[in-house]
């Protein structure tokens, strides 16, 4: 059996995980640990007036009680946000100061005041209980667009209205002419709702201090373990870079709440040294949904303009975006160049204008996850498109399929030069797969049975890799988005790939050892992936942004071609041949159209012997690299959602979806799949079941599983799943990513087939049974399920 690109293998790590023996950061313990628990706000907004800690250090086993004033004094520096925005006015972004424990002002429910380290975790919690802080409660706003209200009240003083930006792209006097001619226009008022990421693994953080030379470890769960040492050395000042070791076990999940350095693991180093301990904290769940960073949360106003033959002539979008009480690391991206940049869809629209004000609130920050600014982007698209059509009365596949790009590369009016795809394929493919034809006679038998059935379209297209660096940097991110790969080749031929990428489920030490097996001819057994440590790995960016294959594997490549041409130097100096005619295959050297050759491990161990290398040439065979592509990759799919609605309860039940993706080359279609059915799932989730609720005063009313609803195996159906391939020519693989694909393209499909059978538009996420069945009352029975 092949276990090359193209195979379906199935996952190597998945051996430790099913039986119970995986790493993570909360299986970790130190000889000296301690445990940390913090104290956390129960205000929305309040100045800090005191913080007494007697009743706490009275307790037997307290170690200590640290507060947010002595972490400043120390120096440590303020949460950052990476990706600087302007205006359209040209100012800079203002956003308000983030320190790891409050120091005289919380600004959102949950947020850290005080640490309290003790001999044990139920200790710890206990103590951080009798941590009495006198507060002076002030007024506080949960929702963006009250924020921006005159009087509403003020988070930060350096924020002028709560308005941390102001910005635009595209043209908005050809936008504003384009609709002025209009034939049709579309308007929509659209709420993305706001979600918490849910990992299966909470949140956890090992911090270890070395006295003996000065040295800091921190086992956190991360993905991008490189850039949290980055950022812990070089802006919060927790360590010199060379004095910080960052590990990253096995990550159960992050989908972009593990991007990010948190308030906790910073005042957890911290408190190690000054407390000489290794101090460990576990998030639980009720701190999860109060400390992981939220998602989406957009309210926007819409307008598409169309021609007499249907031809989009004008979109114009305006929406205010809720950033929370601070900005987090890619806060004021997600928004922006995440979003506004994928407000073309897969439509050749020449007058596109989009404006966005981030706004801050007494909520916690929001920042990406599963998707980040491309689910957003794209539910606004496909309920515009969807509800066109059936204003003009047309089919919602034929007014898609007039507006599709049809010629690569297109330049949008937004940034993005789309480098290939096809779009009429994935459409063909989606409906005979979904059987659209059959799907009158399936909603005259859904009606006999008193139930509304309904189908819905989604055209999806994402920009993934987030690359390249220099293209970024313009743009206002903070660092290079570029990835390193090393590839070591041992004296018995066996094989080490260290990669700055990061796998929290992604199936990396599987996929990353096809490429090499492809390459090679070697038994994946023979190949070892080796990432999430920076003492290990030399450097690198992580993984988010659908960018592990498009960047991280192509990064293996570069060093692949470094090593070939080294192993082809030895063999042909070893038979004597000429380079040109040395070729690998099976894991042997050979030389074309002859009957030399050597074993892949033989040239290893010339390699290390030196005994009869060219003149000139180094010992060893191990290769580094970094790769950077030229362009972001652009996978793209049609997604059609087909459900029957009970309209005596409301319930909605997905009784078929079907995904026609283009990935770009697929290395194993099995974990292709896997990152589909779990991302569709996730999008299913929003558009139906997840909502986070604060109430007026910024209380946070959806902090548990009994009031925040995810979605289970009943939710969902059996997806039917299609391929389409266009290879991306950005990156030597031609891979495009596929592991956001699911969560952009499923909620706008589940919305339109929802109001779709219940004949109103009138529907926001999640459609909740209460609110399909108030939105049926609201019109009444379709006509056709009388």
């Amino acid at each position: 059996m092949s276990e090359g690109i193209g195979a379906a293998v199935k996952r190597k790590e998945d051996k430790r995980f099913i039986t119970g023996r995986g790493k993570y950061t909360d299986d970790i313990r130190m000889e000296n640990q301690a445990y940390g628990a913090f104290v956390r706000s129960p205000h929305a907004h309040a100045e800090i007036r005191g913080i007494d800690a007697t009743a706490a250090l009275a307790m037997e086993g307290v170690i200590a009680v640290h507060t947010g004033p002595e972490l400043k004094e120390d120096g440590i520096g303020d949460i950052i946000t990476g990706w600087a925005i302007h205006s359209k006015d040209g100012n800079p972004m203002n956003v308000g100061a983030w320190n790891p424990m409050a120091t005289a002002r919380v600004r959102h429910v949950g947020e850290p005041v005080a640490i309290v380290i003790a001999e044990s975790q139920a200790l710890a919690r206990l103590a951080a209980e009798a941590v009495e802080v006198d507060y002076e409660e002030l007024p506080a706003v949960a929702a963006a667009t009250r924020a921006l209200e005159d009087g509403a009240p003020l988070l930060h003083d350096n924020v002028p209205g709560n308005l941390i930006f102001d910005w635009e792209i595209g043209d908005e006097a050809a936008a504003d002419a384009g609709l002025a001619g209009a034939a049709h226009i579309t308007e929509l008022d659209i709420v993305n709702n706001r979600l918490a990421p849910n990992a299966i693994e909470p949140r956890s953080a090992i911090a270890v201090y070395n006295d003996i030379d000065d040295h800091y470890t921190l086992y956190t769960t991360s993905q991008n373990p490189h850039v949290a040492r980055l950022v812990l050395s070089a802006f919060y000042n927790v360590a010199p870079e060379h004095k910080l070791r960052v590990i990253a076990p096995d990550v159960g999940g992050g989908f972009g709440s593990k991007i990010y350095i948190y308030p906790e693991e910073i005042t957890c180093l911290w408190a190690s040294m000054k407390t000489g301990r290794s101090v460990k904290w576990t998030s639980d769940r009720s701190e999860a949904f109060m400390t992981d960073a939220h998602a989406r949360d957009h309210v926007t106003k819409a307008r598409m303009g169309f021609d007499a033959d249907g031809k989009i002539v004008g979109l114009k979008v305006n929406t205010v975006a809720n950033i929370g009480a601070y900005a987090s690391l890619f806060a004021t991206a997600t928004p922006t160049y995440l979003y506004g940049t994928l407000l073309s869809g897969q439509y050749d629209i020449t007058n596109v204008y989009c404006d966005v004000k981030a706004v801050h609130t007494n909520t916690v920050p929001v920042d990406a996850y599963r998707g980040a600014g491309r689910p957003e982007a794209t539910f606004v698209m496909e309920r515009l498109m969807e509800t066109a059509a059936r204003e003009m009365g047309m089919d919602p596949a034929e007014l898609r399929r007039r507006n599709f790009i049809t010629e690569f590369p297109h330049q949008t009016p937004v940034i993005m030069t789309y480098d290939s795809g096809d779009f009429h394929a994935l459409l063909e493919k989606g409906q005979a797969a979904a059987d659209v034809a059959g799907f009158a006679a399936r909603k005259a038998e859904a009606a006999s049975r008193g139930k509304l059935r309904g189908i819905g379209y989604s055209c999806y297209i994402e920009a993934c890799g987030i690359a390249p660096s220099k293209a970024v940097g313009s743009l206002g991110a903070g660092v290079g988005l570029w990835e390193s790969a090393e590839v070591r080749v041992n004296p018995v031929g066996t094989i080490e790939i260290l990669t700055g990428s990061h796998a929290h489920g992604q199936g990396h030490e599987t996929t990353f050892a096809q490429v090499v097996s492809d390459r090679f001819g070697l038994p994946m057994d023979n190949i070892t992936i080796v990432h999430g440590d920076t003492d290990k790995v030399q450097m690198g960016m992580g993984t988010y942004g659908s960018r592990s294959g498009a960047v991280g594997m192509n990064a293996i490549v570069k060093a692949m071609d470094k090593v070939e041409a080294k192993v082809k130097k030895i063999a042909a100096h070893t038979l004597e041949a000429s380079e040109d005619d040395i070729v690998i295959e099976d894991g042997e050297v050979k030389v074309a159209g002859t009957d030399k050759k050597m074993a892949w491990h033989e040239v290893g161990l010339a390699a290390y012997t030196a005994h009869n290398l060219p003149d000139g040439m180094e010992p060893g065979l191990k290769e580094g690299a970094f790769y950077d592509p030229t362009n972001f990759t652009f996978p793209s799919g049609t997604y059609i959602c087909e459900v029957e609605v009970d309209p005596e309860t409301g319930v909605v039940e997905i009784v078929q979806f079907t995904a026609a993706d283009d990935f770009g080359t697929v290395i194993n279609p099995m974990i292709v799949e896997g990152q589909v059915h779990g991302g569709v799932t996730q999008g299913i989730g929003q558009a139906l079941l997840e909502n986070v609720v604060y109430d007026e005063d910024g209380q946070l009313i959806t902090g548990s599983y009994m009031d925040y609803c995810m979605p289970r195996a009943d939710d969902v159906p059996s997806y039917v799943l299609e391929h389409s391939t266009t290879v991306a020519p950005s990156n030597p693989l031609g891979v495009k990513g596929c592991g956001e694909a699911g969560a952009i393209g499923s909620p706008p499909a589940v919305i339109n087939a929802i109001t779709d059978a219940i004949g109103n538009n009138n529907l926001t996420m999640p459609a909740t049974p209460q609110k399909v069945w108030a939105a049926i009352q609201e019109v009444g029975l379709p006509q056709a399920a009388e």
